[in-house]
């Protein structure tokens, strides 16, 4: 009984459609007063149904300067695993790099590929077609949330973050196992991270050695995220204000990796991991002191910016998809994500 108190009163680890189900109505209204159940789909006219689910991260990274993201090529599973290797080398990929679903969510099988093995191994697993992209190397995560109307040139940065990984450090005594039951987020996916980490859930990990349990910075994959509003500034908002106008981006969330905030600032020593449309969550209400009340008031700020944006461009000729399109998309892409859901969880 302790424990359900315990959780009712911790709304950040409410299940989602718990959480968002007290807003609905405020989201009916706005789909009544488009006239469009999909009144989103115009918010980013470059994204597939505006970003809101089932659009492809190569189709994301196109829009971008080559040079802002890190090397990236799309792999047809298809491909014999002969074939496949050989793309990946010619293209210069070098141990470690990153594997992850071309349509995904979620840090959905999201993974960092030690081994040629362990990449055979996605390789002949994964049913869809998937990204191999370099491995960042610059030590800080971060997730900027922004929007602007498209007729005014300056946009707003509601929210930064810096995300800290899933992990644990070890004491040189105990297990992997008994590491994560000492941990406050990761006791809660114990059948998960066993898949995942099966070959050592019984090694003793060095003092003080981290042990990456997810490499997803997602607050659904047990990310830590800390507040950075008090670095929002000028200087930030120039830098997003000049990309997302070269990429037609109105509303969604960058999430990239940089040397610093200072680098970041300065427009070096960084690379975009990717930037989500209209389905990103302002990932800013977790873990920085808001109450569920305050929660629940900035998502609202953002969905009538959302509405805002989207009305905007469908008068201009960006019309919102038909409601037969977007339900016959919807749920292909609810197919193909619980398809990899269940990849996921089975240790891949």
């Amino acid at each position: 009984m302790r424990n359900f108190v315990n959780r009712f009163y911790r709304w950040e680890e409410w299940n989602f459609f718990i959480l968002y189900l007290p807003l609905f109505p405020c989201w009916l209204w706005y789909c009544l007063r488009s006239g469009s159940f999909w009144f989103f789909s115009s918010s980013n006219p470059t994204l597939t149904f505006g970003g809101f689910e089932g659009e492809g991260k190569c189709e994301m990274y196109q829009q971008l300067p080559s040079h802002l993201y890190p090397k990236t090529i799309c792999i047809d599973p298809a491909l014999s695993v002969a074939e496949a290797a050989q793309q990946i080398r010619d293209a210069g990929f070098t141990l470690p790099f990153t594997a992850k679903p071309d349509v995904g969510m979620k840090g959905i099988l999201f993974r960092r590929i030690e081994s040629w093995e362990q990449w055979e191994r996605y390789h002949q697993t994964i049913p869809i077609h998937y990204i191999v992209q370099d491995w960042i190397k610059y030590p800080k995560e971060y997730s900027i949330f922004y929007y602007r109307h498209p007729a005014e040139r300056k946009g707003v940065i509601s929210g930064f973050i810096q995300k800290e990984l899933l992990q644990v450090v070890g004491n040189g005594a105990a297990t992997l196992a008994e590491l994560i039951q000492l941990h406050p987020k990761a006791v809660s996916r114990v059948m998960e991270l066993k898949a995942k980490h099966a070959a050592n859930w019984q090694t003793v990990i060095e003092k003080n050695r981290p042990y990456y349990l997810s490499y997803a910075g997602n607050h659904n994959r047990g990310a830590q995220f800390i507040n950075l509003a008090d670095e929002i500034d000028e200087q930030l908002l120039e830098k997003f204000d000049a990309l997302s106008a070269a990429t037609n981006f109105y509303y969604g969330r960058y999430d990239l990796k940089a040397n610093s905030v200072m680098d970041l600032k300065a427009g070096h020593s960084f690379s975009i991991i990717e930037f989500n449309g209209c389905g990103a969550e302002p990932n800013h209400i977790y873990d920085c002191g808001l109450s569920l009340l305050q929660a629940y008031r900035a998502l609202l700020q953002h969905w009538r910016a959302l509405f805002t944006i989207s009305a905007y461009n469908h008068r201009h000729g960006v019309r919102y998809w038909s409601f037969m399109r977007g339900w016959n998309f919807l749920k292909q892409a609810q197919s193909h994500f619980k398809k990899l859901e269940q990849l996921d969880v089975s240790g891949l």
